[in-house]
């Protein structure tokens, strides 16, 4: 079995989500983990998850694009809803991202230092989302007394990024279909992650793996990045489900059954 620890299949690049789901599951995935990205998308992905229970788990979060003007009054209904009867795995997706926009960099570090505290005051893990901001992430944690557990998700750094991260606390690192791309750095930093640190992921509608790069990724893709990795690594595929599925079941605190 493989998880996807990290997949939007409930926004409205899916016309069909079900079908994308049941595809998801015939071609071996499963469970699936659905990340929050912001106000509007709290409802169907609470949807889609209500009607696949037992396959997937969900969790609540503030992309980091998504922090703008109103980012305070929008953290507030991310707090409602974690402390509602809902049960989340993870406090994510949240984190930092300067790749298009500095202009609320520092409000952007406040939200994911918010969030990083909530998490650990609820015993959850993060899931982080990084680009261009790892910097920001490291001064985040740096500054705090106690920093969570949790995943960089479509991880695509060094390998001394790696031991920056790790230095730092229990981290993981969400692999997605970037590690196959041509002209991807990534298989290099794969020995220095290790099979026991590392989740499977496909971030889907978006990231396609090869042979699917270019069109709509979806979570029954997460088998080509599961064989390339393993690949590289020197490993079986299902030798690195294992790997990724205890990873994931320890990492969520799922309940499969």
């Amino acid at each position: 079995m493989i998880i996807d620890t990290h997949t939007h299949l409930y926004l409205p690049e899916f016309e069909q989500p079900a079908e994308v789901v049941e595809r998801a599951l015939a071609a071996g995935v499963g469970h699936l983990v659905f990340p929050n990205v912001d106000l509007n998308t709290i409802d169907p992905m609470k949807e889609l998850a209500a009607a696949f229970p037992g396959s997937t788990s969900i969790a609540m979060g503030l992309h980091p694009t998504e922090v703008n003007a109103n980012w305070k009054q929008d953290l507030e209904k991310i707090q409602s809803e974690l402390d509602g009867s809902t049960k989340y795995v993870a406090v994510g997706e949240i984190g930092i991202d300067l790749y298009w926009d500095k202009t609320f960099r520092a409000e952007q570090m406040d939200a994911f230092r918010r969030q990083s505290l909530w998490a650990v005051e609820r015993d959850l893990p993060v899931i982080i989302h990084c680009r261009e901001g790892l910097d920001e992430i490291l001064e985040v944690f740096d500054s705090m007394e106690t920093v969570p557990q949790g995943v960089f998700h479509s991880f695509g750094g060094t390998a001394e990024d790696v031991e920056k991260i790790r230095r730092r606390g229990d981290f993981y690192f969400g692999i997605n279909g970037i590690v196959t791309f041509k002209n991807s750095k990534l298989r290099d930093t794969l020995p220095a992650i290790g099979a026991e640190r590392l989740l499977l992921e496909t971030d889907a509608p978006y990231l396609a793996p090869v042979p699917h790069r270019g069109k709509r990724n979806e979570s029954a893709f997460i088998i080509h990045t599961a064989a390339y990795i393993a690949a590289a690594l020197g490993m079986t595929p299902e030798e690195i489900a294992a790997a990724t599925t205890s990873n994931a079941t320890h990492l969520f605190k799922l309940d499969l059954k």
